[in-house]
């Protein structure tokens, strides 16, 4: 029960890869593999979004940005740039600077922690996609925070920067949300784990609440619960919703409904009260990721090209006859 392969041997090229579901690929008990392939990366701008759905350009270079993430004053963004693998570069708004974060392997989903000196990232290292964290300056090396052979995805950090929440695929639960606090024995912990799929946690700026998306009445819905509970669970969304991001006044919570974004004021006094959520704007390509300070505006990436969509699936037959071929185990 040793490996004995002296170097990583490619076994499929051409699958296409989210942050989302990771390598999408299946694999046949009879030996077909069935796989979406990987369309043009096409080049992002970072871009700035008022509540209006006024778009202004950062003078950041294009690049093949997936996923960007705000610095907690504002300052540097945390961006995710795709080219043969995923790599966390840095840029910082006022010199407009793009520093490399890391460079061992696939690296990506930028969460801050709250007093901004640490970011942390899901990373593939040794085959497993767990959950590391580093200084944001770069400085010193990158320390593994979670385990497992689950991919495993860093959301948002509560106030205090103590406990960090984070998403883990389940092939038998589903998606499902943990937390970790990064002081003592470090175990992580469920959170929510349901039939459904639950995603996108995000604590609120006072700490006291999680809100998060799931598929439990059919679509995906955003919910609010209590943190660390018990509680009432809230349904905030009222026709289809994901991605929630808070204000960081805590008295309104944003998400999306396909091209749509959305408000709901959020009320803790005297008694906890969730308004009707109302339209702030239209914006079709455009993927908000974080929120300004001041609430008013979002961070987001925006396509230079507009994406095509998966139209089709690829299967393999006997793929099995071929994985022998390229890695033999008669020796």
């Amino acid at each position: 029960m040793e490996v004995t392969s002296n170097a990583p041997i490619t076994i499929a090229e051409g699958v296409r890869e989210s942050n989302t579901l990771g390598a999408e690929y299946s694999i046949s008990e009879t030996g077909s593999l069935a796989y979406i392939a990987r369309a043009h990366q096409y080049d992002q701008r970072l871009v700035w979004v008022d509540r209006k759905g006024t778009v202004e350009l950062i003078s950041a270079p294009v690049r093949g940005y997936e996923v960007s993430s705000l610095s907690p004053d504002g300052r540097e963004l945390g961006v995710d740039i795709s080219s043969n693998t995923n790599d966390l570069w840095i840029y910082d708004l006022t010199r407009a600077t793009l520093t490399k974060l890391t460079s061992e392997g696939d690296s990506q989903a930028a969460v801050w922690t709250p007093d901004g000196k640490r970011v942390a990232y899901r990373a593939n290292r040794n085959g497993f996609r767990n959950v590391f964290w580093r200084a944001a300056d770069g400085t010193g090396a990158e320390e593994q925070l979670t385990k497992g052979e689950n991919q495993q995805t860093p959301y948002s950090w509560s106030p205090d920067g103590k406990m960090l929440a984070f998403v883990e695929n389940d092939p038998v639960t589903g998606s499902d949300i943990w937390l970790l606090s990064v002081e003592g024995a470090r175990k992580p912990q469920v959170f929510l784990r349901t039939s459904g799929n639950e995603n996108d946690p995000q604590f609120s700026p006072d700490g006291r609440r999680l809100a998060y998306t799931s598929n439990e009445s059919g679509r995906g819905e955003v919910y609010l619960q209590p943190f660390p509970g018990p509680g009432r669970k809230w349904q905030i969304s009222t026709n289809g919703g994901s991605f929630p991001l808070w204000n960081p006044n805590g008295r309104e919570l944003f998400y999306r409904n396909g091209d749509e974004m959305l408000a709901v004021d959020i009320s803790t006094s005297p008694t906890f009260s969730a308004g009707k959520p109302r339209e702030l704007f239209e914006a079709p390509s455009l993927y908000p990721s974080g929120v300004s300070p001041d609430g008013q505006r979002f961070l987001a990436t925006q396509p230079v090209e507009p994406d095509l969509p998966a139209t089709q699936i690829n299967v393999v037959l006997n793929w099995f006859e071929e994985l022998k071929q390229k890695v033999p185990t008669g020796k």
